[in-house]
């Protein structure tokens, strides 16, 4: 991936791991747009950080990405690198938490980025140095007990990755999976940004920069921290990895 002079797309760039990334592309002469479903945060992260674009968008919303999809063709037909960021995260209680919580995050985790990738893939793919890159997550290979559904959809967006990557191979698009660990954010709150047990941001971005420097023709972004997960199965410990994870997860969050 080059990675400077590009036209950079993040979903949900309005905090966390997406504006961290946003601040990170832009300040290395990228231009960058950004976007999110909360307007006061799009406009405060714009007065911040003059430069940086932002659009209103709801990944849910199928009517919303066509919309957007056409306003991006119209003011930015240069855009050649979409970073599929946007997702939520929701403790279940299977069997008691309402399948409502469980459906939109499929819809916003899967579908979303699915649905924005179908509208915005003719226009990234025909640019050069053209890249695709997908944010699934460490659960998405040693899953979470207490996020059942938000693991499930991270190892949907894994799958997807892999496929897209195989149907893309005799192009010029790159695809890249960034996995990130549990990473000091708020996308569970405000105790999750503060989480001693969390990787910071700041570290996080800096060995994923570090990762994409280091190697232009990189599929997979895995820091130090996620390896765990990622290799939990070709181990042969998953069983164990899975067990003391999911025990020391269910005692702190006690």
């Amino acid at each position: 991936m080059k990675l400077t002079d590009n036209t950079v797309l993040i979903t949900g760039g309005g905090s966390g791991i997406g504006l961290a990334l946003a601040k990170k592309f832009y300040g290395n002469g990228n231009k960058v747009i950004i976007t999110g479903r909360n307007q006061t945060k799009l406009d405060a992260v714009v007065a911040e950080n003059p430069g940086i674009e932002a659009y209103t968008l709801d990944v849910v919303d199928a009517d919303s990405i066509t919309s957007f999809a056409e306003d991006i063709k119209k003011t930015h037909g240069d855009l050649n690198v979409i970073i599929h960021n946007a997702g939520i995260m929701e403790t279940e209680k299977i069997g008691e938490t309402d399948i409502s919580v469980a459906e939109n995050e499929v819809m916003t985790n899967v579908l979303g980025p699915i649905r924005l990738n179908t509208a915005l893939f003719p226009l990234v793919t025909k640019n050069p140095n053209s890249v695709i890159m997908t944010v699934s997550s460490g659960l998405a290979f040693l899953p979470l007990s207490l996020n059942p559904t938000y693991s499930a959809t991270k190892a949907a967006i894994h799958s997807y990755t892999q496929s897209l990557r195989y149907q893309l191979k005799d192009s010029a698009t790159q695809v890249i999976e960034l996995v990130p660990p549990y990473v000091q954010t708020t996308l569970t709150g405000e105790r999750q940004a503060n989480d001693p047990m969390a990787m910071p941001l700041t570290d996080f971005i800096s060995e994923v920069w570090s990762i994409l420097e280091a190697d232009q023709d990189v599929e997979e972004v895995t820091v130090d921290r996620v390896k765990f997960q990622r290799t939990a199965e070709s181990s042969g410990e998953f069983d164990t990895r899975f067990n003391n994870f999911n025990d020391s997860m269910v005692k702190a969050r006690a």
